[in-house]
């Protein structure tokens, strides 16, 4: 079904190391569907944590009543709109049951009884009496008790929460995952803390953050999530007695998300395994798992690509805030559709292309499909994706329907064409490909230069009929890249409109961009 809809838009290309706390075999992430176990009793149920009270306390229990504090629900959503809805209520959604035992980790699971295509049940512990929206399907699978952190010492009440939580886990048969401190009997809680750390040995090996993923844990219905930091430093709110699972969610704190992997959820989310209750920390190499690999890589490209965007003057227009990634391994080929932006959805361009296929790429539309087969480096995959996240600025100053033009000229020269995506440059709209193509290529040529240090690495797309040259020559003779990026509106839409458009900009550079574009002619 992929392969179906990259034939239709795409453009010809051109592991995990724990140090702390990850209990997953050999230190890799296991990939596929989550297995579960049998059903456990959650020690956060009104119902245990009042029994523990009363073991704990119990010359205090009867006058202390447990209010529930939170309402475990399982939710059905049809759509991403239902989707984004409940992530927007502040829900902190899983796939899978929280009160499962896990025989095999794994970054998705589905339901068997919804059907496949469909969006599988998400479960969360939601504050009890919260207003939940009436038209997604939900139920209310039992409420808890989820102490609150400001209660983690003894409070007003006089009562030692934390030794009430654990004394809960031990009753319930969990008291395995609980971190006993050494010569107490209620043992301590730990807001958990770490590091997620990459090394791309193309700059130096030394270890850097994996920067403004989320990080997420839970243990039973209890959860926090935290970002991390330009160095993938995080820091959990909540405090956890017992052990939790940790995982990554690539959906970054710049508002992009990585997806698919091989589950309609937005974003793809690689399991670290359970850790410590003081934190995890994580170091991704070359070596390590692919997949947590190359999707560490392009949550790096494109949180540093955002952040340049807001820093240049004049501005280079960021990519959309809800920019959607997939990262696609059996292909070679890439390309910036921008389908949830609406390119190719309106009528039934879509339809017309994928067929039967078009649910799969509706319900969760890309915006840009990586293909990763052979790139195996940090750099590698860096210069592709920040060729895609050039096409997705341009697609900010072009504007949809120059984009429909672009994607269709693309689609019938791999028809017609013999395979060959950009054409030979004789084609109907060829000059949407040629504009396109240029800015990409120069800038990802200039950004892979000044990450690795080198001036002297061969530009990308040289091969190619239109010709990246001329804007790296411009850009020797004065003229920068944040600059040349201005002119690329939507009336921009062949070469000669380019050179008409940048002396028009810039007159003081009309020697230079007439030398440039005959040099290239």
């Amino acid at each position: 079904m992929i392969l179906t809809a990259i034939l239709a838009v795409c453009c010809t290309d051109r592991g995990l190391d724990p140090a702390r706390g990850g209990d997953s075999p050999g230190g890799a992430p296991e990939h596929g569907m989550i297995v579960l176990g049998r059903q456990l009793d959650d020690p956060y149920s009104v119902e245990n944590m009042t029994k523990a009270l009363s073991a704990v306390y119990p010359t205090k229990a009867e006058r202390i009543a447990l209010d529930a504090t939170h309402s475990y629900v399982r939710f059905l959503p049809a759509d991403e709109q239902q989707y984004d809805r409940l992530e927007q209520l502040g829900f902190d959604l899983l796939d899978h049951p929280m009160d499962y035992e896990i025989i095999r980790e794994g970054d998705w699971y589905h339901d068997p009884e919804v059907p496949d295509g469909k969006i599988t049940w998400q479960y969360a512990a939601v504050p009890y009496g919260a207003s939940l929206p009436a038209d997604i399907p939900h139920e209310v699978l039992y409420d808890c008790y989820i102490p609150p952190d400001v209660f983690r010492t003894k409070g007003d009440d006089d009562i030692d929460w934390t030794a009430v939580e654990q004394e809960a886990f031990r009753l319930t048969g969990n008291g395995g995952l609980l971190e006993e401190a050494a010569g107490t009997k209620a043992g301590s809680s730990s807001s958990p803390a770490g590091r997620i750390t990459i090394v791309d040995r193309d700059k130096g090996g030394e270890p850097e953050g994996v920067r403004g993923v989320r990080v997420k844990c839970n243990c039973f219905v209890k959860s926090s999530v935290a970002y991390t930091d330009e160095d993938g430093c995080y820091r959990m709110s909540g405090s956890f007695s017992s052990k939790p699972r940790y995982r990554l969610v690539f959906k970054n704190s710049s508002g992009f998300a990585i997806g698919f992997n091989r589950v309609l959820v937005p974003a793809s989310t690689s399991s670290l395994g359970k850790g410590e209750t003081t934190g995890l920390d994580a170091q991704v190499t070359q070596d390590s798992d692919r997949l947590l690999f190359t999707r560490c890589v392009v949550n790096n490209a494109g949180y540093d690509y955002y952040k340049r965007c807001a820093r240049e003057t004049p501005a280079l227009k960021a990519p959309p805030g809800n920019l959607r990634i997939w990262l696609l391994h059996g292909f070679k080929s890439s390309c910036a559709p921008m389908l949830q932006q609406g390119v190719l959805v309106d009528g039934s361009k879509l339809e017309s292309l994928l067929g039967e296929f078009t649910f799969l790429v509706k319900l969760f539309l890309p915006d840009i499909l990586l293909g990763l087969k052979d790139h195996d480096t940090y750099a590698s995959i860096y210069a592709d994706a920040v060729h895609e996240f050039a096409h997705a600025s341009h697609y900010m100053l072009a504007g949809k329907e120059f984009w429909n033009a672009y994607a269709g000229y693309v689609i019938k020269s791999f028809i017609t064409s013999g395979f060959i995506t950009y054409g030979i440059g004789t084609e109907e709209n060829h000059g949407y490909c040629e504009v396109g193509e240029m800015w990409a290529y120069f800038l990802q040529t200039l950004l892979y230069r000044e990450r690795y240090g080198d001036d002297d690495v061969p530009p990308f797309g040289l091969n190619y009929w239109f010709h990246p040259q001329i804007f790296l020559q411009l850009e020797d003779r004065g003229l920068s890249f944040n600059r040349i990026f201005q002119v690329l509106g939507p009336d921009v839409t062949d070469r000669d409109a380019l050179q008409k458009k940048l002396i028009s900009y810039y007159p003081e550079h009309k020697t230079a961009i007439n030398q440039a574009f005959a040099r290239y002619n």
